[in-house]
């Protein structure tokens, strides 16, 4: 057990080692910099931003300063969208909107996906079943782009039930719309998840068992076949719950949401490398975070994998 969370450990670490660096050369690959301006900006004048903030050095040498200040906690100033601020102070002023956007969508994705995977694998060739799994595979074709201003339009700008854009933490519908948007393809994938793995679960001597001591069908779902059924489920949060937040970056942007999206949006359209750099390694070490406890999870749920990760 031990052992397997070290090793996972090590594989984040490494993931997030190989992720800050491909940014900081993709970054630098980009054909504009963060001092193109629209105005002209006198010679001395760029020389001596290039100076302060390292560009002079050759790229290596800037790379290796750049994980150095990183292994060290320090993500560095916003070159350009907010001039001079610590990247950190930037990242913990909008990320509890993400991550409290993040947690509503999961919430709802749950609360859809799960409990119509289950309808959908005991309702099994019926119309029910048919008429579930076609609308979980809409949400998984449709993208976010796409769903968002379609509900915006319809929630709120037919039937005014929710507001359109904007951000108020101490009022739950102005973040629905928003959460929504993001958790209905995660709701499509838990649907098709939780059916297979209920019927797989369905299948099995141990269902049959309980059926012919008499036992109620709804009573044989949740005593015996939920808590295997809902292990590919489990598998997918973490990595969900993760991907939902840093796939809030386009939902920000449709609902005018003040978290991490947007900024990142205006640091990649000025090349501002520290503000770039700072997201990318925050999800990234989200990820490694969700997996991790994802792996926990599963184990939990089923001990032949305990007994296998022992092993």
């Amino acid at each position: 057990m031990l052992r397997n969370i070290s090793n996972r450990l090590f594989q984040g670490l490494l993931v997030l080692f190989i992720l800050g660096t491909l940014t900081f050369f993709l970054v630098h690959a980009l054909p504009y910099g963060p001092f193109q301006d629209e105005k002209a900006v006198p010679p001395h004048v760029m020389e001596r931003l290039v100076k302060l903030h390292g560009y002079d050095k050759p790229l290596l040498t800037q790379y290796g300063l750049r994980l150095k200040n990183v292994v060290q906690g320090d993500l560095g100033v916003s070159i350009k969208v907010m001039e001079g601020r610590p990247v950190s102070e930037i990242l913990g002023q909008a990320f509890p909107v993400s991550l409290t956007l993040g947690c509503v969508a999961m919430f709802l994705a749950v609360l859809l996906g799960i409990p119509a995977g289950i309808l959908a694998a005991v309702r099994k060739n019926t119309r029910m079943d048919y008429l579930i799994m076609a609308v979980a595979l809409l949400g998984i074709c449709l993208p976010a782009f796409v769903i968002g201003p379609l509900l915006a339009e319809f929630f709120g700008g037919r039937l005014g039930w929710f507001p359109v854009a904007g951000w108020n933490p101490r009022d739950p519908t102005s973040m629905f719309l928003p959460a929504l948007t993001l958790g209905l393809v995660s709701a499509a994938y838990l649907s098709r998840l939780t059916r297979a793995g209920m019927l797989e679960i369905l299948n099995q001597d141990f269902i049959r068992t309980a059926r012919a001591k008499g036992q109620k069908g709804w009573i044989i779902i949740l005593r015996h076949a939920l808590r295997g059924g809902l292990i590919p489920s489990i598998a997918y949060l973490g990595p969900a719950f993760a991907s939902t937040i840093s796939g809030s970056v386009v939902v920000e942007s449709i609902f005018q949401v003040p978290g991490i999206g947007r900024l990142f949006i205006k640091a990649i359209e000025t090349g501002d490398e520290t503000l770039i750099m700072g997201p990318v390694l925050l999800y990234g070490s989200l990820i490694v975070a969700a997996n991790l406890l994802a792996d926990l999870l599963q184990i939990w749920l089923n001990p032949r994998l305990r007994t296998a990760k022992a092993s």
